[in-house]
C-alpha cells in the first residue's frame, strides 16, 4: 500500500486483492470521459489512505474476466472489497466526499 494506484489485471487480480485487507477498485476504460474525470480523485485517495487502503485500477476492456465476474455493467464502477469480499460499490463519476465517506465506513 506504497499511496500509488496499482494496474490490476485479470490474471494478477485475485493475488493482490487477497494480499490486502482493504481494496478501492476503479473499473474504467480509457475512452470512458467519466472514468477520466475519475481519476485524479482515486489517485488523491490512493495517496491520502496509502497504508490503509490499496487502490486498484482494472482496465474492463482489457480484463474482461474480472469485470465479468464483479457484473460491471456502467463505468465508472468502484467497487470497495474487504477481506476478498465486496462490501460497497459506486456506480458513475462520484466526488470525492463520497467516496471517502464510503471507504471510512470500512477503516478499523
Amino acid at each position: 500500500m506504497s499511496g500509488q494506484v496499482i494496474h490490476l489485471t485479470d490474471s494478477n487480480f485475485n493475488e493482490v486483492v487477497s494480499q490486502n485487507k482493504l481494496v478501492l477498485v476503479d473499473f474504467y476504460a480509457d475512452w470512458c470521459m467519466p472514468c477520466r474525470m475519475m481519476a485524479p480523485i482515486v489517485e488523491e485517495l490512493a495517496k491520502e489512505l496509502a497504508g490503509k487502503v490499496l487502490v486498484g485500477k482494472l482496465n474492463v476492456d482489457e480484463n474482461p474476466s474480472t469485470a465479468d465476474r464483479f457484473q460491471i455493467f456502467s463505468i465508472p464502477t468502484l467497487v470497495v472489497i474487504k477481506s476478498g469480499r465486496e462490501v460497497d460499490r459506486i456506480v458513475g463519476f462520484a466526488p470525492k466526499g463520497r467516496v471517502e465517506a464510503c471507504l471510512k465506513k470500512y477503516l478499523e
